[in-house]
């Protein structure tokens, strides 16, 4: 089953889960947003900032997004130098249009004043990064919906996969890479060319 399928059936279910009270409202911003859009997930987040953002807050977009936690050691760092090094291998032009959306596995004490500590380590881009830290319910939602495994161990360390998604102006799941390789080459190249396909709109203000 690929990425787009596994959306759209847990997308689905959470929509059942929900209930269908939104259904009878009226407005295009609605409609605009397919239904395996992983902005159909409305759970609040907070960023390093410390302000209130929906995970669609880069809608209109291309978006890389994954999963990670404030304290880890080993596999978090070497994440984020790969979409680091996914940026750096993008012509000019995709890489302006480029956003990093980051989600907490630990919520508990990934507060955005430790979420900002590990922004300024790594210099990131306020701009263009956004690390987000909410609700448990809210995290496991974003982890159902991009297949991100993840258990809190007795030591405080979270056992997690490693995905990278990137989401297209929608939010949609444009390509899905798990069991990531610190660096590998095949693996910026794909990502690299699945985000060339979604190249900026040039009347985009």
């Amino acid at each position: 089953m690929n990425a787009r399928a596994i959306v759209a059936i847990v997308l689905a279910l959470l929509a059942l889960a929900g209930g269908a009270a939104a259904g009878g409202r009226a407005g295009g911003g609605a409609a605009a947003t397919p239904g395996d859009s992983v902005y159909q997930l409305t759970g609040a987040f907070r960023d390093q900032t410390g302000g209130d953002v929906q995970l669609g807050v880069y809608r209109g977009r291309p978006v890389l997004m994954s999963m990670f936690y404030a304290s880890c050691t080993d596999t978090c760092p070497l994440l984020i130098a790969d979409l680091h090094r996914i940026e750096e291998s993008l012509p000019s032009a995709v890489r302006a249009d480029l956003r990093v959306v980051l989600v907490s596995l630990d919520p508990a004490h990934d507060t955005p004043a430790a979420l900002r500590r590990l922004a300024e380590t790594h210099r990131l881009d306020a701009n263009r990064w956004r690390l987000l830290t909410g609700t448990d319910d809210a995290v496991g939602d974003v982890a159902a919906v991009l297949g991100v495994k993840f258990r809190h161990l007795s030591t405080g360390a979270i056992d997690h996969s490693t995905v990278i998604a990137v989401l297209d102006r929608r939010g949609v799941v444009a390509s899905r890479t798990e069991g990531i390789v610190p660096g590998d080459p095949k693996l910026i190249a794909r990502v690299t060319e699945t985000l060339q396909v979604l190249r900026p709109v040039p009347t985009r203000p």
